[in-house]
C-alpha cells in the first residue's frame, strides 16, 4: 500500500526518479501484484489513490473471490464497507476462523447476493442468523459451518431450507452431538465432517451421544461422491459418527469414490460398519481411503476393495505390512502414478514383509520401499513418522536414498532414526555429553563441544557424503519438511493433563545432531519445518545456516533438541531469529527454556510473526519482556505460552496482554498458563479451534488430509 501511494505521488509530481514507476506497468502486471493485496485493503484503500487503481481494484479477478481467513486485522466495520461496495461481485467468500468478528457480522454476507460457495467455519452463527443468511443466497452451492450447543433445526425457515436443498457441498464441524443442516442437504455430493464435541460438559457432567429431540431425520447420501469425518479424541465423538455411517451402511452411494475417516486411538468395527465396508468392496471404486486401524487390522479388507485411480491413502497406525501394502495396495508393484498422497504414519511394520515375528526396531526391507518409490513416482506428500525405519548395511539401499528418487516431493515426514548413516548408527553411542537423559532430572552443567556456525567453515567433509545431506539436495523443492523422535509425544496431549516424563530417544537416533540440521538448510523454497527429539544437538548450529538459506521459511516447531536439562541451542536460535523476516508462526517446546529479554529481542526481528507458542515445563519467563516484544511486533495475534511459573504470574501477564494490546488488535488472543496446572484442560478447550489445530496441539500435518479437501 505504501509504494503505491509513494508512486502515485511521484506520477503527479510529474518528477524523474531513479526506481521504476508501477504505473507504467501493464495491467495484467498491476493485477497480479494486487493479487497479492488483501482484499480488504485493496477496495477500502488501495483503490483510493489514483483513477488507475481505482479500476483495477474492482476488477472481476480480484472480486470474486474473497479471503478474511487470516486476515486479521479486518473488524466488523470493514466488511460492512467491503460488502457495501462490492457484495454483488463476490462468488467465494471465505470467513473461516474469524472467532474474533461478532455474530452480527453475519448479516452483512446477506448482500453478497451471488455467492456460491462460502466459508463460515470458526464464526459465530445461531441457527435464526444462518436462517436469515441462507434465505437469501438462492445461487449457493457450497457451504461450511460450525454446529455449537443450542442449535436448533427447528428455526431455520422453508426459504432456508430450498437454498441448503441446492447444496452439494458441505463443510460441518460439530461441537454438540446433531445432524446440524445435514437432513436438508438433499444434493450432497461432498460432506466433510468435524467432531469436535467433548465427553464432559464444562460443569462436569457427562455427555451422551444422542441426538437432541427433533433430530431424527435421515441424511441424503445418495448423491455423494466424498465423505470425510475427523473425530477428535472421546467416546461421544465416535457415538454421533456412528449415527451419521448408520445411513450409508444401508445403501452405498453408487457414485461414492473417497470415504475417509481419522479417528484417534481405539474405534472399534461394529456390524453396521462392517455391512458397510462390504457393500463398498462390491459397488465402488475408489480413489482416496482412510479407515480407523482397528478395521483394517487383521481384516481382509484391502484384499477386497476396488480402487480406480487413487490419489490419497492414509493407513496411520495401522500393523499394516509391507507385504500386504504391496500386493493389496500397490497391486503387486504396479503402475501407480495418480498416488500423489500417503500417510504411513504409525505404521511400523509398513516397510516390512511381515509383522508376525518381527520387532517395531528391525531392519526395514528396502525391496518394499522400492517398490513404494517405483510405482508412487509422482508422490507428493509422504508421511513416515512415528515408526522405527532402520536401515541395514547394504550400499545404496538405505531409505533416504531410495526417497531421493521422488523428485516431486513438496512435504516429507520422517522418523529421527531413519535418517542416521548406518556406519554412525551402529557404532558405540557418543559420550555422555553428547547423550538426551532419560529423566527432567536435575539440571547437569556439561562442557560441549563449540561447532562453527557457519557451515562454510566445517572442515569435515563426512558431512556432505551423508545419505541425509544427499536426500536434501535431491529435494529441492520440498516446501514442508518434519524430522521427529519415533518415541516423542508433546507435554500437551489435547484432553488429558500435561505429560511429565517423555521417552527416550531411539538408540539409532542418537547420532542425529547439527551436522544433519545443517543439511535442511539446502531446502530453498522451504516454508514449514518441523524438529522433534533430536538427541544430539551440541549448540544448534545448523539453525543459523537455515535461518540464512531458507529465506521463505513461515513457520517453525523445535521440541526437545539436545539435552532436556539444558536448552543448548539458544544462542543459535537467537541469531537464526534474526535472519526469518518471513516466519509467521513459531513453536517452541523444550523443559527449562528462559523466555528472557534476551530471546524476545532476537524474535522481535521476525517483522511477519503472528503466531507464538511456547511449551515448556519448568520454564521461565520475564513479563517486562514479553510486553516489549508485543509493542515492537505489530503483527502477532496469538500468544500461547505454558510454562512453570505460578498461576498468578501468568494470570496478570495475560491480563496486561489483552488490556494494553486488544483494540488495536481486534484478533488478539492470549494464553498464559502454568502447563501442569490441574485446570489446563479446561483452558484449552476455549482456545479457537484455527490456532489449536494449526500450532498449540504438536501434530504431524503431512499427509493428514488429502489435498485439496477444501479451500
Amino acid at each position: 500500500l505504501f509504494l503505491f501511494h509513494q508512486e502515485v505521488i511521484s506520477e503527479e509530481s510529474e518528477e524523474e526518479s531513479n526506481g521504476v514507476n508501477l504505473m507504467e506497468f501493464s495491467d495484467e502486471i498491476l493485477l497480479h501484484i494486487l493479487s497479492y493485496v488483501p482484499c480488504t485493503d485493496l477496495v477500502l484503500n488501495v483503490r483510493r489513490t489514483c483513477r488507475k487503481l481505482a479500476t483495477l481494484c474492482l476488477d472481476k479477478s480480484l472480486t470474486h473471490t474473497v479471503l478474511l481467513q487470516k486476515d486479521y486485522k479486518v473488524n466488523k466495520d470493514k466488511v460492512k464497507q467491503l460488502m457495501r461496495d462490492i457484495g454483488r461481485e463476490i462468488y467465494q467468500l471465505n470467513m473461516a476462523g474469524c472467532y474474533w468478528l461478532p455474530s452480527s457480522t453475519i448479516d452483512y454476507v446477506t448482500w453478497c447476493k451471488n455467492l456460491v460457495k462460502l466459508n463460515l467455519s470458526g464464526c459465530h452463527v445461531t441457527s435464526l442468523r444462518l436462517s436469515k443468511m441462507l434465505s437469501s443466497l438462492q445461487h449457493l452451492r457450497s457451504l461450511a459451518i460450525d454446529v455449537n450447543p443450542g442449535f436448533d433445526a427447528s428455526q431455520l425457515s422453508s426459504e432456508c431450507k430450498a437454498t441448503l436443498s441446492r447444496v452439494s457441498e458441505l463443510k460441518q464441524t460439530l461441537y454438540t452431538p446433531s445432524y446440524g443442516v445435514v437432513p436438508c442437504c438433499t444434493s450432497l455430493e461432498k460432506l466433510l465432517l468435524y467432531f469436535e464435541i467433548l465427553d464432559r460438559s464444562r460443569e462436569g457432567f457427562m455427555l451422551s451421544g444422542q441426538l437432541m429431540v427433533g433430530e431424527s431425520n435421515v441424511p441424503h447420501y445418495q448423491n455423494l461422491r466424498i465423505f470425510y469425518a475427523r473425530l477428535a479424541p472421546g467416546y461421544v465423538n465416535q457415538e454421533v459418527v456412528r449415527l451419521y455411517l448408520a445411513v450409508l451402511s444401508d445403501r452405498t452411494p453408487e457414485n461414492l469414490h473417497a470415504f475417509l475417516i481419522s479417528a484417534p486411538g481405539s474405534f472399534a468395527e461394529t456390524g453396521a460398519t462392517k455391512n458397510l465396508l462390504d457393500s463398498m468392496a462390491r459397488n465402488v471404486r475408489l480413489d482416496a481411503l482412510q479407515l480407523p486401524k482397528a478395521w483394517i487390522n487383521g481384516s481382509g479388507l484391502l484384499q477386497h476393495l476396488k480402487f480406480n485411480n487413487p490419489f490419497y491413502f492414509s493407513f496411520s497406525r495401522c500393523t499394516l505390512s509391507g507385504g500386504h501394502l504391496i500386493q493389496r495396495v500397490i497391486n503387486g508393484g504396479k503402475d501407480l502414478k495418480s498416488l500423489t498422497s500417503l500417510n504411513l504414519s504409525g505404521c511400523v511394520h509398513c516397510l516390512a514383509p511381515e509383522s508376525l515375528f518381527r520387532k517395531a526396531e528391525d531392519d526395514i526391507d528396502s525391496s518394499i520401499l522400492e517398490s513404494l518409490v517405483v510405482s508412487c513416482c509422482n508422490l507428493r506428500h509422504l508421511n513416515l513418522s512415528a515408526a522405527h525405519h532402520h536401515s541395514s548395511e547394504s550400499i545404496g539401499n538405505h531409505l533416504c536414498q531410495l526417497l531421493s528418487r521422488l523428485k516431486h516431493l513438496l512435504s516429507l515426514a520422517l522418523p529421527v532414526c531413519s535418517i542416521t548413516d548406518v556406519g554412525a548408527s551402529v557404532e558405540k553411542p557418543p559420550s555422555t555429553p553428547n547423550l538426551v537423559p532419560q529423566t527432567f532430572g536435575r539440571k547437569v552443567r556439561i562442557g560441549v563441544q563449540t561447532y562453527p556456525r557457519n557451515l562454510g567453515d566445517q572442515t569435515n567433509q563426512k558431512i556432505e557424503s551423508s545419505v541425509f545431506w544427499a536426500l536434501m539436495g535431491s529435494l529441492r523443492f520440498l516446501e514442508t519438511l518434519e524430522i521427529i523422535g519415533s518415541s516423542f509425544s508433546s507435554a500437551m496431549p489435547r484432553n488429558e493433563p500435561a505429560i511429565r516424563n517423555s521417552l527416550p530417544p531411539c538408540v539409532r537416533a542418537q547420532s542425529v545432531g547439527d551436522s544433519e540440521v545443517a543439511a535442511i538448510s539446502q531446502l530453498t523454497y522451504l516454508q514449514s519445518l518441523t524438529l522433534a527429539q533430536l538427541p544430539n544437538i551440541l549448540t544448534g548450529s545448523g539453525l543459523v545456516n537455515i535461518g540464512l538459506q531458507c529465506q521463505h521459511l513461515r513457520t517453525l516447531s523445535l521440541a526437545n533438541l539436545g539435552m532436556m536439562g539444558k536448552v543448548v541451542y539458544m544462542s543459535a536460535l537467537m541469531d537464526m531469529l534474526k535472519h526469518c523476516k518471513c516466519l509467521r508462526d513459531l513453536r517452541l517446546e523444550q523443559p527449562y527454556f528462559c523466555a528472557g529479554a534476551q530471546f524476545f529481542q532476537a524474535l522481535s526481528h521476525c517483522s511477519s510473526l503472528q503466531r507464538l507458542c511456547i511449551v515448556s515445563r519448568s520454564g521461565t519467563l520475564q513479563s517486562d519482556a514479553v510486553m516489549s516484544f508485543m509493542a515492537s511486533c505489530l503483527e502477532v495475534i496469538m500468544c500461547h505460552m505454558f510454562m512453570g511459573e505460578s498461576l498468578t504470574v501468568c494470570k496478570n501477564l495475560q491480563q496486561s496482554i489483552v488490556r494494553s494490546f486488544q483494540a488495536e488488535r481486534p484478533a488478539l488472543n492470549v494464553v498464559i498458563f502454568p502447563l501442569l496446572h490441574e485446570d489446563l484442560t479446561e483452558v484449552i478447550r476455549d482456545v479457537p479451534m484455527r490456532h489449536l489445530d494449526e500450532i498449540t496441539l504438536f501434530k504431524s500435518r503431512v499427509a493428514e488430509e488429502p489435498p485439496n479437501l477444501w479451500w
